[in-house]
């Protein structure tokens, strides 16, 4: 199969609500371990959320369309790790690929275990019962610490291996992570299977934060999309190889360099990914082909943005998007009742005005304030004057609020059909999610220009 294979886009896909808080009772053997320990959910027997739960867990065992579901980083495109048809379903669906791994999702350490030696999962045998565990040492500190949650591990691939060929593809290792969307792992344990799932978007669009994001994508393309809520992290895992000596991070996300040297073995990891598009056999997801791409052209900003740093790349553009943290500045906007703001509107996380394009203009060639009034009265004297529409959008104000609003004010920008999206660049720095931000937006980025 190849990226450029159509899908059939005649599925009646239908969203289905799940409440996790409905769906019965967790029940941990030991509480101190929470999901790294034995685990089982009790069902609620009455209400809707714990049949729509049944429901989706059912088709993972028996259909071969892919389903959707969230998870603490992005939604996710489900499907039975081990059947061939299955996995297949989910390249189709995203036009993936094939040479683009994808990573497995367990719902507990024993599952994980079962599916490195399929021997377990043997009638009186236990994970237990065996002398040697078959997750590699160099795993151990890092799966106490952050799993469940935004990490992926590289592990060996069994011989012979349950996965289907596809989930690999073609690669002696696969990548595992434990997601702690209480939902996600319901789902899984339900289902009884591991769960292969890249994000639930077309290939190369931004990552889906919300079931209206998948269905914007996928309707038509898969029958079902679980919606439980947004996510809370808003970019994918951290991925790392630590079978390499020194151990690498394939890529970033929810989990830091700093963060994960802290833990032993691994404070002398390194940085294994490229920002851009890389053209070797990608050992992870996210590494060789475009990602996080909306529709519109994304130049990445490094510096304070403001109209007067972007207004000489607007070029001939009718809608542009400024996509705004913390350092932007609104002096380009101080004129007294904003008289310029023609058309102004507030729209969730964004805003939406009109500036004469000889305001624009003026703003690339003058440092100083003058211009602004020169080209207000331009606008008031000829109605008909040639604008530019800006849609103005709010990232947030820390590392945590950016990554988990980056994907939707991008797709919010593309649906106000914007030409360009201006992005201002963050410190790396700043907080642990900063530098896969700064990687998502150099993947999706056209030009980067510095201000």
């Amino acid at each position: 199969m190849t990226s450029t294979e159509q899908c059939d886009s005649n599925m009646n896909t239908r969203l289905l609500p799940i409440n996790v808080d409905n769906i019965g009772k967790f029940i941990f053997e030991d509480p101190g371990r929470y999901f790294l320990g034995n685990w089982t959910l009790h069902l609620s027997e009455t209400g809707q959320d714990a049949a729509n739960l049944l429901q989706a867990a059912k088709q993972l065992q028996t259909s071969s369309s892919p389903l959707a579901f969230p998870t603490e980083t992005v939604y996710g495109l489900g499907a039975d790790a081990t059947r061939t048809t299955a996995v297949a379903g989910i390249y189709r669906a995203k036009q993936r690929p094939a040479d683009n791994p994808l990573i497995v999702h367990v719902c507990s350490l024993n599952q994980l275990r079962k599916l490195l030696m399929p021997s377990l999962g043997s009638p009186g045998k236990s994970a237990h019962e065996n002398l040697q565990d078959p997750i590699p040492a160099i795993y151990h500190s890092l799966i106490s610490r952050f799993w469940p949650g935004p990490l992926t591990v590289l592990l060996p691939l069994p011989r012979p291996s349950p996965l289907a060929p596809a989930v690999t593809g073609s690669l002696s290792t696969f990548g595992v992570r434990m997601p702690s969307s209480r939902l996600a792992l319901a789902l899984i344990h339900l289902a009884n299977v591991p769960i292969a799932a890249p994000s639930a978007n077309v290939s190369t669009r931004p990552s889906p934060t919300t079931a209206t994001h998948v269905l914007h994508d996928l309707s038509g393309r898969i029958e079902l999309i679980i919606d439980g809520g947004p996510c809370t992290v808003g970019v994918e895992s951290t991925v790392v190889d630590g079978l390499s000596d020194p151990p690498v991070i394939l890529r970033p996300g929810g989990v830091s360099i700093e963060m994960l040297r802290q833990c032993p073995g691994w404070k002398n990891v390194i940085i294994g990914y490229k920002d851009g598009v890389e053209t070797s056999t990608p050992r992870a997801p996210g590494m060789k082909y475009k990602h996080y791409s909306p529709r519109a052209r994304v130049i990445l900003v490094q510096g304070p943005l403001s109209l007067k740093a972007v207004a000489g790349y607007i070029e001939s553009a009718e809608k542009i998007g400024l996509a705004k943290t913390r350092t932007w500045i609104d002096e380009d906007l101080a004129v007294p009742g904003k008289r310029f703001l023609r058309g102004f509107s507030s729209q969730g996380r964004s805003s939406v005005f009109t500036i004469s394009r000889g305001e624009a203009v003026g703003l690339h060639n003058n440092s100083n304030g003058s211009i602004m009034n020169h080209a207000l009265q331009a606008v008031e004297a000829d109605d008909h004057a040639d604008t530019i529409q800006v849609s103005s959008a709010d990232l947030g104000k820390n590392a945590a609020s950016i990554a988990k609003n980056l994907f939707a004010v991008l797709r919010e920008l593309d649906l106000r059909e914007v030409e360009i999206i201006f992005v201002e660049a963050i410190d790396e720095a700043e907080g642990h999610t900063a530098a896969a931000v700064m990687n998502r937006l150099r993947k999706a980025a056209e030009l980067q220009v510095q201000v």
